[in-house]
């Protein structure tokens, strides 16, 4: 099987780097979101929004990350990958400033569209990177990257907790955050593999139709998705208004949710290749079902945490095992890969504001009833990431994916 000519070959040493660089890119990004979901309760008081205000307001990202989102792929093409990412990482770990500095819910929407777009562009910049070197080494290793993106988000919750116990201005802590995060991510960015179009290539398309099999197996990474974005913006909030909680450990529940999910997607190539994905993915909705359980019925913010934790353990691995199946799933790995990543990354980022919306109506409890429902969505729907469980290496080396003419900067 001979490889595409038009794909560009880089040294061992080089992908090698790349690996590891393009990690340290996925742990920046997450630790902008735990550093912004510990502090959800703190922005929901200085902007002086209610629970159904807040849940409004955390649809602007959503809406902010849809309409920037296939922009990326231009400013790729334009740029090179390597001075796209680097602009793209450093606006999204900028934008983490603007939040906190919202005083009313309509600034607060205005910076929260930007906080989204921000973080689409640079997401779909960095999984395309990521896809790039994993073709590359001809070994999975995507579950492995989202694991660092948890423990970044790890590190920005703990980060979070700790200002929150103290009673820190997220003002402060959030500007000093970013301006951390914004110069780790420039040095990052320097080792990613620096990709660049062909002169004459034609700009790719912003919008194409997924096809039906990537419709199916985006089903089952919205419930996943769903529950993760849902556990990452309101757990604080769960527990200091439906526990009684205080700030540090209302904060402390977004730690566990990131602790667990880390650990899972870190160690879940190994699991996978032990037991498949489809037995993988049913036993975590199984204990994704269990936490929801917990939260909904705990009898004190100790068993709510430790719910909490269930659920980012069960949905873990489930993202990165979609992107595998839509990979298989047809003839335009690409394409259906695309289609998969709309639906999950609008899962996460619809999920904080329905959950809001829900909780106006009714109350957190009845929400988080509706992640618990969505967690086992995963037990039934399983069976449609079969196609993950093929190893890379049948038939032989396969064929980089098709991504256009390429050239090394």
């Amino acid at each position: 099987m001979t490889t595409d000519p038009s794909v560009p070959v880089f040294g061992t040493e080089q992908i090698r780097r790349a690996r590891f660089a393009i990690a340290a890119v996925f742990t920046v990004h997450g630790a902008v979101t735990g550093s912004f979901a510990t502090r959800v309760p703190w922005i929901q008081d200085h902007a002086s929004v209610s629970a159904g205000q807040l849940g409004l307001a955390l649809a602007f990202p959503a809406i902010g990350a849809s309409l920037a989102m296939p922009l990326a792929s231009s400013v790729s093409h334009r740029f090179g990958a390597r001075t796209a990412l680097r602009g793209l990482l450093a606006l999204w770990t900028l934008a983490l400033v603007l939040p906190a500095l919202a005083p009313n819910l309509i600034t607060l929407c205005a910076a929260l569209f930007v906080f989204g777009a921000s973080a689409g562009m640079s997401d779909v910049a960095m999984n395309a990177l990521g896809v790039e070197v994993e073709t590359r080494l001809n070994k999975s290793i995507m579950s492995g990257l989202h694991g660092m993106w948890s423990v970044g988000a790890l590190t920005g919750s703990a980060a979070g907790t700790v200002a929150a116990h103290i009673g820190a201005d997220a003002r402060l802590h959030h500007t000093l955050a970013a301006l951390v995060l914004t110069a780790l991510g420039l040095v990052a960015c320097q080792g990613v593999l620096d990709l660049r179009s062909e002169p004459d290539e034609e700009p790719p398309p912003r919008f194409t139709l997924p096809p039906k099999s990537a419709l199916i197996i985006g089903a089952v990474g919205f419930c996943a998705v769903f529950a993760e974005g849902a556990s990452m913006d309101w757990s604080a909030v769960y527990l200091r208004d439906i526990m009684g909680s205080s700030a540090g450990l209302a904060a402390a529940s977004t730690t566990a949710f990131a602790l667990m999910m880390a650990i899972a997607r870190i160690s879940g190539d190994r699991i996978v290749d032990r037991f498949g994905a489809v037995r993988t993915v049913r036993a975590g909705g199984a204990m994704a079902t269990l936490g929801g359980v917990l939260v909904v019925l705990a009898p004190n913010p100790a068993v709510a945490l430790c719910g909490f934790g269930l659920l980012g353990l069960g949905v873990a691995v489930v993202v990165p095992l979609a992107f595998a199946a839509a990979g298989r799933s047809g003839t335009n790995p690409s394409r259906a890969i695309a289609g998969v990543a709309t639906i999950t990354y609008t899962s996460g980022l619809i999920a904080p504001s329905a959950i809001g919306s829900l909780a106006e109506a009714t109350s957190l409890l009845v929400s988080f009833g509706l992640v618990t429902v969505l967690a086992f969505g995963l037990v039934l729907g399983a069976g449609v990431l079969r196609s993950a469980d093929r190893k890379v290496a049948e038939g032989g080396v396969p064929q980089p994916a098709p991504t256009g003419s390429q050239k090394v900067g």
